[in-house]
């Protein structure tokens, strides 16, 4: 059966493609829920990212491969249900033991109206001591999340995360050949978390042939630096959520120790944000 919604998805799969400009990054306040993706829309986002890690955390399980595919594309879904932007979905390893697995999480993904999507190399759990997955396996699963966008008709952006400098087992030489590699797979773009010193973000934007996303926190340049440097996309990651969840541990040791509020300060107008929530898509 067709599905009716395909032409308004192949358009918002272009409109976030063309959102990728070296020099010119798409910014993503990641989010993890209805209430986050509503607020990072307001503030004036142009698309929407999810973060494994706050979506995970939103429904009770560790992120690292833990939560899988039905609960995290739920999440996906709910989010793109309420929002009027490009939603991409990081989705960890794809849920799925095989490339053919990561192709099935690719259409469920698409029928959730995600129209990109996060797929890492990095391994969890039993990987047999390995931190990240061989390079010939990652790209065979590139392929196969390519493979199903294209069988579906939508131009899906597969940003490929390359783990490299996140678990400390590579550097640019290592990150340029798996870059290399996913991209001639059928990846469209590279994430390379973990590294923000501005020489190396150079490197990597100067020799990986597709838009370059990093991932950002305290301490990192400013998105202007970054643009500098010639990336393409820049990403929060957990940070917004575990500062949220920070908050959370904040407010409640204050008032069940002290009996006080102050960490309640700041805090979003009750009205405005229930009149955010009802306002619907």
């Amino acid at each position: 059966m067709t599905n009716p919604n395909l032409p308004a998805l192949r358009e918002t799969a272009d409109a976030f493609r063309a959102l990728h400009v070296p020099g010119r990054p798409l910014v993503l306040p990641n989010v993890w829920d209805t209430a986050s993706a509503r607020i990072v829309e307001e503030a004036g986002a142009a698309a929407m990212a999810t973060t494994s890690a706050g979506v995970a955390w939103e429904l009770g399980s560790a992120d690292g491969d833990m939560l899988g595919r039905a609960r995290a594309l739920g999440a996906v879904e709910r989010i793109a249900a309420v929002v009027h932007v490009p939603v991409s979905a990081d989705v960890e390893s794809g849920y799925a033991e095989d490339a053919a697995g990561v192709a099935d999480t690719i259409r469920a993904l698409l029928a959730a109206g995600a129209v990109g999507v996060n797929i890492e190399d990095a391994l969890h759990g039993d990987g047999g001591g390995e931190p990240l997955r061989p390079i010939a396996e990652q790209a065979e699963r590139i392929a196969a999340a390519r493979a199903a966008a294209d069988e579906a008709g939508v131009p899906l952006f597969v940003n490929a995360r390359v783990d490299t400098f996140l678990r400390g087992v590579g550097k640019t030489e290592e990150t340029l050949e798996r870059a290399g590699a996913f991209l001639a797979a059928g990846a469209d773009g590279v994430f390379v978390p973990g590294v923000v010193d501005p020489a190396t973000v150079r490197a990597l934007a100067e020799g990986i042939e597709g838009p370059l996303n990093v991932m950002v926190g305290p301490g990192a340049p400013s998105v202007a630096e970054l643009a500098a440097l010639g990336v393409a996309r820049i990403s929060a990651g957990s940070g917004i959520a575990q500062a949220a969840h920070a908050v959370v541990r904040r407010a409640a040791r204050e008032l069940l120790d002290t009996g006080t509020y102050d960490s309640l300060a700041g805090g979003l107008d009750y009205a405005e944000l229930n009149a955010l929530m009802g306002a619907g898509r």
